[in-house]
């Protein structure tokens, strides 16, 4: 079982990642494989709702996206951690880019599985950022790790983050209950314990 850590800053060691590593470590520790993934500085495409995913399974744009889509689809990774610096009091563009045709193209492949999200900031916008994240998450049948606090640090640096010590502990108490969660998962299906059954999804508009 492994989890992938997707760094969604422009900095590939910046704040986002230091916050990152730690998670990585406290999931180490509990004996749950790690991989980290940095989306770099490329320009990414928005989703331009041309729905050609639907018919193929992957994004008309043939980039990272559908690199990630496929290793989470498998069922070696059982969760994803996204982490992602805050701008205007939400996430990067680039990472929203990014997770818009990520959840688009792969997210119904990511049910039963487990997300968690991460930001980082030098003073304010964190919640919101952080709520904006889980979005891809609880719309996508995934089961959403919190911590003793939200999962958040402070800094302008990653030094003024390793000077966090609340930050850097929520950061370990998410990889110690995201490690805790996969177990139990892992056990529950051993036990031949299913998932919840999925109905069919219905749509309704509003406009009639």
């Amino acid at each position: 079982m492994k989890v992938l850590l997707l760094n969604g800053s422009p900095h590939a060691h910046g704040c986002t990642d230091t916050a990152l590593r730690e998670v990585a470590g406290a999931l180490a520790e509990n004996g749950v494989e790690t991989e980290l993934f940095w989306i770099g500085t490329k320009p990414i495409p928005g989703c331009i709702a041309c729905n050609r995913c639907a018919q193929t399974g992957r994004c008309a744009f043939d980039d990272a996206v559908n690199e990630i889509g496929a290793r989470l689809r498998s069922p070696e990774f059982a969760g994803l951690v996204v982490g992602s610096p805050v701008y205007y009091a939400g996430a990067s563009g680039q990472v929203q880019s990014f997770l818009d045709r990520l959840f688009y193209s792969s997210g119904n492949a990511f049910a039963g599985k487990v997300g968690a999200a991460v930001v980082s900031c030098r003073r304010g916008g964190a919640s919101t950022a952080f709520e904006r994240l889980n979005a891809y998450f609880t719309i996508s049948n995934m089961y959403v790790v919190g911590s003793q606090y939200w999962n958040q640090v402070h800094g302008f640096t990653p030094e003024d983050v390793k000077k966090d010590l609340e930050g850097l502990q929520t950061m370990r108490t998410l990889g110690r209950n995201m490690a805790y969660l996969l177990k139990a998962l892992a056990a529950a299906q051993a036990a031949s314990v299913p998932l919840p059954k999925q109905e069919a999804p219905v749509m309704t508009n509003f406009i009639r």
